[in-house]
C-alpha cells in the first residue's frame, strides 16, 4: 500500500470517530437497529401463540408495530427538545408516576396478571404498566434534584433528602405490585446516579445489605419466587416445574449454534418455551440467528452504552451527566438481568429485553429515554456549532 494513502487514512479515522454528531448518530443507529430486530423477532417468536389465541399469527406483531409507530415520532420529537424542557418536567412527571403507581393498586383500576398487580386496562387488549414509566420519571427527577443541589451534595442531609425517601416510596409501591424484577432495576439506577453525584462508599454498603434483605423477604413471602430464584442453579432437578423455562431457554440457544436454524424456524416457540416473545426472546434470537445474532444484540447495546457514557463524561452540564448515567444504568441493568436469566447466570425475574421484547409499556418509555439522550448529544457544543455552520456549496 502506498505510504501516503496509509497516512491519509489514519488521519481521516479520528475525524470520523470525533464527528460532531457521532454521539447522536450512534444512539440513533443502534436504537433503530434494535427496534427493527425486535419487530422481526416478535413476529417470529409470537406467531404460534398469536395463532392459537387469536386465530392470526400476526396479532401480537401488529400490536408491537403499533407501539413502535407511536414511539418513533415521540422519540424524534423528544430528541429536538432543549435540556431546560426536561428539567421543568421533572416534578410533574414524578407526580404522575406516583399517581399511576398508587392507582394500579386500587381494586377495580389495577389488574392482576400472573400474581402481579401492575397493569391498568386502557381499551381492548391494551394495558398500561405505570412502573415502566416510573423509571423514566425517576431518572429525570433525580437528575434535576441533584443538579440543583450540586454545591451542597457533599453534606449527607442534602444528598439523601428528599432523594432516598422518594426513591424508597417508588420501590415500596412497585414491591406492593409484586414486581421484583422492576425493583431490581430501579435500585441500581438510583445508586448509579448517586455514585455519579459523589455519594460516599458507605451509602452503597448500606444499600447492598438492604437489597439482600429485601430479596430474601420477597422470596420468603411467596414460595414460587424462592423456587425461581434457586431453579437456575439446578433446573434439571425440577424439569417440569420451576426449571422448565430455564432448560428450554438453554435448548433454544443450543439448537442455534453459530448461525442459527433460520429466521422463523425456532422449534421452542411451538409451546416449549414460555414467554418466548417477552422475557425469553433472547433465546429465540439465539436459536434462529445463532451466536452471531446474539453477539449483534450485545454489540448494539454496547454501542448505546458507549455513546451515552461518552456523553456523560464530556458534558459540563450536571443534569445531562446524571440523566445520561441514569438511563445507561437502567437499560444496561435491564438487559443484563434479561440476558443473564436466559444464559442461566441469574434467576428469571420476568423483565423484558429493552427495545426487543414485546410490550408497549416497556418500549415507549425506553424510546423516550433514548430520545432524551439524543437531544443531549445534539446539544453538545461541537454538535451545535456544526448544525449552525453554513453549508458549503459544490466547488466550481
Amino acid at each position: 500500500m502506498h505510504p501516503n494513502r496509509t497516512t491519509a487514512e489514519s488521519a481521516r479515522r479520528p475525524r470520523l470517530v470525533e464527528h460532531p454528531l457521532s454521539g447522536y448518530l450512534l444512539l440513533l443507529g443502534a436504537t433503530l437497529l434494535l427496534l427493527l430486530l425486535g419487530l422481526v423477532m416478535v413476529l417470529s417468536a409470537s406467531s404460534v401463540l398469536s395463532l392459537r389465541t387469536t386465530g392470526s399469527p400476526y396479532t401480537l406483531a401488529e400490536r408491537q408495530a403499533l407501539f413502535a409507530a407511536c414511539g418513533l415520532p415521540l422519540m424524534f420529537l423528544v430528541s429536538r427538545l432543549p435540556v431546560t424542557f426536561f428539567r421543568r418536567l421533572a416534578w410533574p412527571l414524578l407526580g404522575l408516576a406516583l399517581v399511576g403507581l398508587v392507582a394500579v393498586l386500587i381494586p377495580g383500576i389495577g389488574v392482576n396478571a400472573r400474581g402481579h398487580q401492575n397493569w391498568i386496562p386502557i381499551f381492548g387488549p391494551f394495558r398500561l404498566q405505570p412502573s415502566e414509566f416510573a423509571k423514566l420519571a425517576l431518572v429525570i427527577w433525580i437528575a434535576e434534584l441533584l443538579a440543583r443541589k450540586q454545591s451542597i451534595t457533599n453534606q449527607w442531609k442534602h444528598l439523601l433528602v428528599p432523594l432516598v425517601p422518594v426513591a424508597l416510596l417508588v420501590v415500596l409501591l412497585i414491591l406492593l405490585e409484586g414486581d421484583l424484577g422492576t425493583t431490581l432495576i430501579v435500585i441500581p439506577l438510583v445508586l448509579v446516579m448517586m455514585f455519579v453525584a459523589g455519594a460516599p462508599g458507605r451509602v452503597f454498603g448500606f444499600a447492598g445489605v438492604g437489597v439482600v434483605a429485601m430479596v430474601a423477604l420477597m422470596a420468603y413471602e411467596k414460595p414460587y419466587r424462592m423456587r425461581r430464584l434457586v431453579s437456575f442453579l439446578h433446573p434439571s432437578q425440577d424439569p417440569g416445574g420451576a426449571g422448565y423455562q430455564v432448560l428450554h431457554g438453554w435448548y433454544s440457544l443450543a439448537n442455534g449454534g453459530w448461525f442459527g436454524v433460520g429466521l422463523g424456524a425456532s422449534r421452542q416457540k411451538w409451546g416449549g418455551l414460555p414467554e418466548a416473545h417477552t422475557d425469553f426472546i433472547f433465546a429465540v434470537v439465539g436459536e434462529e440467528l445463532g451466536l452471531v445474532g446474539t453477539f449483534l444484540v450485545l454489540a448494539l447495546f454496547a454501542t448505546i452504552a458507549y455513546a451515552a457514557i461518552r456523553l456523560a463524561l464530556r458534558t459540563q452540564d450536571v443534569f445531562v451527566r446524571l440523566a445520561a448515567a441514569g438511563v445507561t444504568a437502567w437499560l444496561l441493568f435491564q438487559a443484563f438481568i434479561n440476558i443473564g436469566a436466559v444464559l442461566r447466570l441469574l434467576p428469571s425475574t420476568g423483565v423484558p429485553l429493552p427495545l426487543v421484547s414485546y410490550g408497549g409499556s416497556s418500549l415507549i418509555p425506553t424510546m423516550l429515554a433514548l430520545g432524551m439522550l439524543m437531544s443531549f448529544a445534539r446539544q453538545e457544543p461541537a454538535a451545535r456549532a456544526a448544525a449552525a455552520a453554513p453549508k458549503r456549496g459544490p466547488k466550481r
